[in-house]
């Protein structure tokens, strides 16, 4: 995506000779989409600043990534050879990841039993604070995440996230109270998570661009895979070797993810960058780089960054609480992992489905499909006390999972459209830091009302709320976005005509100056 300028820049990097100064550009940057919105199937944020290993020739750590716009960077993404393994490194990440994180239901019930008795009245909220710490920790790092990766790389980040995640792991395997596991499952083990989550991200950008929309796609589809196979292999290993060995055996999906965090290969385009590389020299970026708050002074992305938060206070509530919500109702007569297949399998299919549909969607009307995802997600939500059928449920799950892998894929094109490519990586990791506060709360909350009524019905009514609100507030986002633009468009016609009479002005002087000059020669 290009940042704006008078006329609009190819799409290759660095845009035509003829175009305004780039601090014009910048001023008004993020004003039109991306073009071609290549990053439409997709949740990834591309392209990114290259970090300090991977740009170290175009100014120690601040040139730009592929594809950014600037000349400086490497010429073009290869378009696949070693990309294809980073690829697929990445696809085991987002499966490993989130594959555990929604399945946390399951592991929800194994310490309920495990840990719970009959004599403490608040298990419920007790225990959801461990998986709902996990899941809001992943994305309250975003943000510290983005700034690492910019300056150490890929690599690096990813391989340290993933042994610390391995740590936290395996440590929550030795606990015997729940309290140890709040650190060791919902702060280490997420932390490392979310370091080995995030590059896996950026990387992609930097070896593709053409495809980048079909990786993205595969990429994505890796969190859906895992989820929905890794609750019936948890349900088989917890029968079989208990929660703390099964803890053990999800450490080797972690060391495979150590191991893929290698596979990040930084990229440099030329013998000068080789060279410039291998003598290490760094430097950090200005601090108005590292910690680029601009992205805030965008009316449309300061409302789309505080009223998606708003609609996810409800969000995770199914994922943690529908497995115990199943056992209180139905009993031990249904396999309630089926939920989780039917929402991981609908998932992916929407990703695929509505990241395709968001590239016939022009600007930044794309918000108009997390509208309607945040409506049917909080619909089904309230839904789910009223099916007293299993069948009922499994309907419901099906349609919460497709609206989910919608509310998913269209995250990055709609930052690309509000705040423009050279402010999109922080500027999502500004949100997915937002999203975890009500991430992180609203599962304990629900919890807490389980152990208060004795049923999950009053919570999940309640869970349906946030969305049908945030997606209200989310609604104003297109018009917001189409009156900020027309005064930017408003100011530099201004600044061009102000400009051309200026010269004018300066032409007329310079014309009488000189003819003055002449008259003067001639009469002398």
């Amino acid at each position: 995506m290009a940042p704006v300028s008078e006329q609009p820049a190819p799409q290759g990097e660095g845009g035509p000779a003829g175009a305004p100064p780039a601090g014009l550009r910048q001023e008004n940057g993020g004003e039109r989409g991306p073009a071609g919105a290549e990053g439409g199937g997709g949740a990834v944020p591309q392209p990114q600043p290259l970090p300090r290993e991977e740009a170290a020739a175009a100014g120690a750590g601040e040139g730009p990534g592929p594809g950014a716009g600037a000349g400086a960077g490497p010429a073009e993404p290869p378009e696949g050879g070693w990309g294809w393994v980073v690829m697929l490194a990445a696809m085991w990440c987002n499966g490993a990841v989130f594959g555990i994180q929604n399945s946390c239901g399951v592991l929800f019930v194994s310490m309920l039993q495990h840990f719970g008795g009959s004599e403490d009245r608040q298990m419920a909220f007790k225990t959801a604070w461990v998986s709902s710490l996990s899941m809001g920790m992943v994305f309250f790092c975003s943000p510290i995440v983005s700034i690492f990766t910019d300056l150490f790389g890929c690599r690096k980040v990813a391989v340290i996230g993933a042994a610390v995640g391995f740590v936290g792991l395996l440590s929550s395997s030795f606990v015997s109270t729940i309290e140890p596991l709040y650190f060791t499952y919902g702060v280490l083990f997420a932390c490392g998570c979310s370091f080995a989550y995030q590059p896996s991200l950026v990387i992609l950008g930097h070896y593709f661009k053409k495809r980048l929309g079909l990786v993205n796609g595969i990429v994505t589809a890796g969190s859906s895979l895992f989820t929905v196979t890794l609750p019936f292999l948890l349900r088989v290993l917890i029968d079989s070797v208990d929660l703390f060995n099964t803890l053990r055996v999800l450490c080797v999906l972690m060391f495979i993810l150590f191991l893929a965090g290698f596979t990040y290969k930084p990229l440099v385009s030329n013998a000068k960058d080789k060279e410039v590389a291998k003598k290490g020299k760094f430097r950090f970026p200005p601090e108005k780089k590292i910690f680029n708050f601009s992205v805030f002074k965008v009316m449309s992305y300061r409302i789309w960054a505080f009223g998606i938060p708003a609609a996810l206070f409800g969000y995770f509530v199914p994922y943690v609480h529908l497995m115990k919500h199943v056992k209180d109702r139905f009993g031990d007569n249904v396999r309630e992992e089926v939920l989780l297949l039917c929402l991981g399998i609908t998932s992916g299919i929407g990703r695929l489905i509505f990241g395709r549909v968001a590239d016939y969607i022009p600007g930044a009307k794309k918000v108009y499909l997390q509208v309607a995802s945040f409506f049917f997600i909080g619909l089904m939500s309230m839904m789910i006390p009223l099916c007293h059928v299993f069948g009922g449920l499994i309907a419901v799950c099906l349609f919460m999972g497709l609206f989910d892998g919608c509310f998913i894929c269209i995250m990055a094109p709609i930052a690309f459209e509000l705040v423009g490519a050279q402010d999109v990586s922080q500027a999502i990791g500004f949100l997915l830091g937002l999203m975890s506060i009500p991430m992180t709360v609203g599962p304990p909350i629900a919890g807490l009302l389980r152990d208060h009524l004795g049923t999950y019905d009053v919570a999940f009514y309640l869970a349906g709320v946030p969305p049908l609100i945030g997606g209200a507030i989310l609604c104003i986002i297109p018009w917001v976005h189409e009156r900020q633009k027309l005064k930017e468009r408003a100011k530099t016609v201004d600044g061009e005509t102000t400009e051309k009479m200026l010269e004018n002005e300066s032409t007329l002087v310079s014309d009488a100056a000189e003819k003055t000059v002449k008259e003067m020669e001639s009469g002398f």
